[in-house]
């Protein structure tokens, strides 16, 4: 029954064209309710990952993805929240079947995605995927999605995937707003929970609009191995703070870290400012032959608390004085995360005060250094002071004490 002109009537009842009314409101109403729940499964989940592009390119084998899974369980990255092995563009072949499926490349996936998903599975671990909503991935080596987006999609879940970064190359000039709902909503038909990260590399502002279709967009271009292009990826990004919040995440691209380009202090600014923008932690090297260093940075359980924090705000820049900036946000239980970022030629003292990283004035607070991995003896009021060396930075956690 529903209620119509002021009366309950049964549907057999109710004139043809109020009905169709109402089943069109209830259908949408439906749709929207399930595509909710689609983006709600990913609210509370931490976002590490693995990805196979920024090291190897179209270089990949199933062999790499299962060493990888492998060393993610034996390095212990993986009790540390990085969950998700995903294989990146290049792995299918260059034409889809009889059937128009999607057909992993035999010569370097020869047991296929769905034996490879098991085999990620059988570690604890998630396998992610890559497409594209063009007619070709970026790489022109595999077929996109574009008009196949239901097929495609039906194909990722019946393998058993988790993840799936979405492209956006070939795309005959379609807008991105209406080509990624498309996908969106046909990964949510599939009843498979499969998180969704929409890389349409800033174009229409998706910080504005992809919340509503996907878990993660990226707001910039490409990241090289570079300190400029790292420094001026975070740049990009950090505009569009206000628009993160748990379960839709801004992504400034994978992780450059290990990958050899930067200084070693050059890419613990690199994963600080990461973890404080509360971005994916997409590892992007390669974890089987990890140095040391590397391993060291990426395996900061106190700097991933900081991105994983339930929270889930956003850093953002509070001072920038010429080549030195000043990031904060707000943590759970009323702390507050601050970066120091030096990105001068020499090391200098920098100083946060409490007005401009939101505690009130005359708050006393302990520091803990996320680096040294230490409390600091003093307490402090009003501001904290640090010195930074060339090219790097300094992070603390600030919890009142009174």
């Amino acid at each position: 029954m529903l209620y119509v002109d002021g009366a309950w009537k049964l549907f057999d009842e109710m004139p043809e064209k109020i009905l169709f009314s109402w089943i069109g409101v209830i259908s949408s109403y439906a749709r929207t309710r399930r595509a909710k729940d689609a983006l709600d499964l990913f609210k509370d989940n931490a976002e590490c990952w693995w990805n196979s592009w920024n090291h190897f390119h179209c270089k990949i084998d199933e062999n790499i993805i299962k060493e990888t899974a492998d060393a993610l369980v034996s390095t212990g990255l993986a009790n540390l929240g990085y969950q998700y092995v995903n294989i990146d563009d290049c792995w299918a072949e260059s034409n889809r079947d009889s059937k128009g499926n999607l057909v992993a490349r035999k010569s370097t996936f020869p047991s296929g995605i769905k034996a490879l998903a098991d085999y990620v599975h059988g570690k604890g671990l998630k396998l992610g995927i890559y497409a594209d909503s063009g007619r070709r991935t970026c790489s022109g080596t595999m077929p996109g999605s574009l008009g196949r987006e239901d097929q495609d999609a039906q194909t990722f879940a019946s393998w058993g995937i988790d993840y799936l970064k979405y492209d956006n190359c070939f795309n005959d000039d379609i807008r991105p707003t209406l080509r990624y709902p498309v996908m969106s909503r046909a990964l949510n038909k599939t009843g498979r929970p499969i998180f969704f990260s929409i890389c349409e590399w800033g174009d229409m502002r998706p910080a504005l609009w992809a919340g509503n279709y996907g878990h993660s967009w990226r707001t910039t271009n490409d990241i090289s191995d570079s300190w400029g292009s790292m420094l001026h990826t975070a740049d990009m990004n950090e505009v569009y703070a206000d628009y993160a919040k748990p379960g839709s995440w801004n992504d400034p691209d994978m992780l450059e870290v290990g990958n050899g380009g930067m200084k070693f202090s050059e890419y613990v600014v690199h994963f600080s400012i990461w973890a404080i923008s509360k971005a994916p932690l997409l590892l992007g090297c390669d974890i089987r032959t990890a140095t040391n260093e590397t391993m060291t940075i990426i395996s900061n359980s106190e700097v991933i608390a900081v991105n994983q924090d339930p929270l889930g705000k956003q850093a953002k820049k509070v001072r920038m004085e010429g080549l030195r900036e000043i990031w904060a946000g707000p943590l759970s239980g009323n702390r507050v995360v601050i970066l120091f970022v030096n990105q001068s030629p020499w090391a200098t003292n920098m100083t946060a005060h409490w007005d401009d990283i939101g505690i009130p004035l005359n708050t006393v607070v302990q520091a803990r250094d996320l680096w040294k991995h230490e409390t600091l003896e003093m307490q402090f009021k009003d501001k904290l002071t640090a010195m930074v060396g060339i090219h790097a930075c300094a992070m603390f956690v600030l919890t009142p004490v009174s």
